[in-house]
């Protein structure tokens, strides 16, 4: 049931962006490419680029750290779902 509001979406916008024409695209285009080319907008997009990689690899860390194997002599870990059996059956 969630495709008929996409696909309405789709289709609104489809009508209104053919309504507004190349021109209005091209219009938006420039104004794009103004702001991202601004020097400003590019340093902060450098600083987001850098927090984003810090962030990244603090969650990889304590994901790593959450899924080490025990440090008990003998101990394996269940496979996710299945329960650890003591007769090997």
């Amino acid at each position: 049931m969630k495709l008929l509001p996409f696909a309405l979406g789709m289709g609104v916008g489809y009508v209104l962006g053919t309504r507004a024409g190349r021109e209005r695209y091209e219009q938006l285009s420039r104004a794009y490419r103004r702001v991202a080319d601004n020097p400003q907008v590019q340093a902060a997009a450098g600083v987001a680029q850098a927090k984003a990689g810090e962030a990244v690899h603090a969650a990889v860390t304590v994901a790593k750290e959450k899924v080490a194997p025990s440090s008990a002599p003998g101990h394996q870990p269940a496979a996710p779902g299945r329960s650890v059996r003591s007769n090997g059956h």
